[in-house]
C-alpha cells in the first residue's frame, strides 16, 4: 500500500468513527426527545383527571343540542344584563366577575359559557355565529331570561350583530367592551390548528402554561382561589374542539358579519380601548359604528384589551349614566 492510499484509508476509517459518532449522537437526542415528550403526555393525562376533581361548580345549566350549557347568574335587579365572552377566555363566569360584582347591586346579571368555555361541555358543532346564537339564546329561554341588555367582549361583538338582528325583540340595548368590529384586519390569518392540537394531546401546552406564568397574577380584583380555579377550567378547555373550530370560523364569521348593522333605534354604547396599536384605526372602527345608532355612544377608555379586568368600576357608572339618559329620553 502506498503512503496516499495509506492516508486515504486513515480518512475513510476517521470519517466513518466520526459518522457513527454522530448517529449515536442523533439517536440519543431522539430517545432523550421521545422520552420528555412521553413523560408530558403522561404527566398531563394524569393531571387532568386530577384537575378535574379540584375543579368547583358555579352556575346552573341548560341542555342544548344533548349538550349542558353553563350559565352563571347573580343580582336581582329589576333589568337583565347578558354578559357575552371573548374569544379564548376559558372561563368567562369567573373572567368577568370584577364586572359581575359592579354590576350586580343594581342588575341581574348572566354570564353565559358558550359549548367548550367555562363548565359547559365540549362540542363537535360548527362554531358558527348562527349556530353560536342560537345555542345561547335556547339556553336564555330554558332559564326564563327573555327581555336583556347584551353586554359583550372582543368577539362577541360579531356574535351581538348576529344576536340583535335574530332576536332583537328581547335585546334592548346592546354594549361592547372593546368588542371585534366586522371590518377590522387580520382576521384572515391562516392559525396553526393541528400544532395547537398537538399541544393540547401531548401536554405540552400545559407546561407552556406554567412556564408563561398566571396571566391573573397581577390583578388585584382576582383572589387567590379564583386565580387557581381560573388556572383549572383553563388547563381543561385549552385548545379544545370548540375553540379550535371557532378559531377555523373566524374569518368566515367576521365576512357574514358585514352585512350586519346594529338596529339604528337599538341603544350601542361602546368602551373601546384608547391605545389599541395591533389592529388599524381601531377607534375610527368603532365610530362608525355608533352613527348607524341614534343613541350610539363610544367611550375610550386607558388599558389593555380586557377592559373588564382592571376598569370595571369606571365602565358600569359610564354604562349606568347612559341608561339613565337612554331612559330619559324615551320617557319625553
Amino acid at each position: 500500500m502506498t503512503q496516499t492510499e495509506e492516508i486515504k484509508t486513515k480518512n475513510r476509517t476517521r470519517a466513518s468513527k466520526i459518522g457513527r459518532l454522530l448517529l449515536k449522537i442523533f439517536g440519543a437526542i431522539l430517545i432523550l426527545i421521545v422520552l420528555f415528550l412521553a413523560t408530558t403526555y403522561i404527566v398531563n393525562i394524569f393531571s387532568n383527571k386530577s384537575d378535574l376533581n379540584k375543579i368547583e361548580p358555579y352556575g346552573q345549566s341548560a341542555t342544548v343540542d344533548g349538550k349542558k350549557l353553563n350559565v352563571l347568574i347573580q343580582g336581582q335587579g329589576e333589568e337583565t344584563i347578558v354578559l357575552l365572552t371573548g374569544y379564548g377566555t376559558a372561563a368567562p363566569a369567573l373572567d368577568f366577575k370584577p364586572l359581575v360584582d359592579e354590576l350586580a347591586p343594581y342588575y341581574k346579571v348572566a354570564v353565559v359559557e358558550p359549548l367548550g368555555y367555562g363548565l359547559s361541555d365540549d362540542t363537535t358543532k360548527e362554531r358558527t355565529s348562527e349556530n353560536m346564537v342560537s345555542e345561547i339564546h335556547e339556553a336564555l329561554q330554558q332559564l326564563d331570561i327573555d327581555r336583556y341588555i347584551l353586554m359583550g367582549h372582543s368577539i362577541a361583538g360579531i356574535y351581538g350583530l348576529e344576536y340583535v338582528n335574530k332576536y332583537g325583540d328581547e335585546v334592548t340595548a346592546f354594549v361592547g367592551i372593546d368588542s371585534s368590529v366586522p371590518t377590522q384586519g387580520g382576521m384572515d390569518t391562516e392559525f396553526p390548528i393541528n400544532m395547537f392540537k398537538f399541544l393540547r394531546q401531548s401536554g405540552l401546552g400545559r407546561l407552556a402554561m406554567k412556564v408563561s406564568g398566571d396571566p391573573y397574577a397581577e390583578i388585584a380584583a382576582f383572589d387567590d382561589e379564583t386565580k387557581e380555579q381560573l388556572r383549572l377550567i383553563s388547563l381543561k378547555n385549552m385548545y379544545n374542539s370548540s375553540m379550535m373550530n371557532e378559531m377555523e370560523h373566524f374569518n368566515d364569521n367576521f365576512i357574514a358579519a358585514r352585512r350586519l348593522k346594529f338596529p339604528a333605534d337599538l341603544p350601542l354604547l361602546l368602551f373601546v380601548q384608547a391605545n389599541n396599536t395591533d389592529v388599524e384605526g381601531w377607534i375610527p372602527l368603532h365610530e362608525e359604528q355608533t352613527k348607524d345608532s341614534v343613541l350610539g355612544k363610544m367611550i375610550t377608555v386607558e388599558g389593555d384589551h380586557y377592559l373588564h379586568h382592571t376598569k370595571s368600576k369606571e365602565i358600569v357608572q359610564d354604562f349606568r349614566e347612559y341608561m339613565k339618559e337612554v331612559n330619559a329620553g324615551a320617557k319625553e
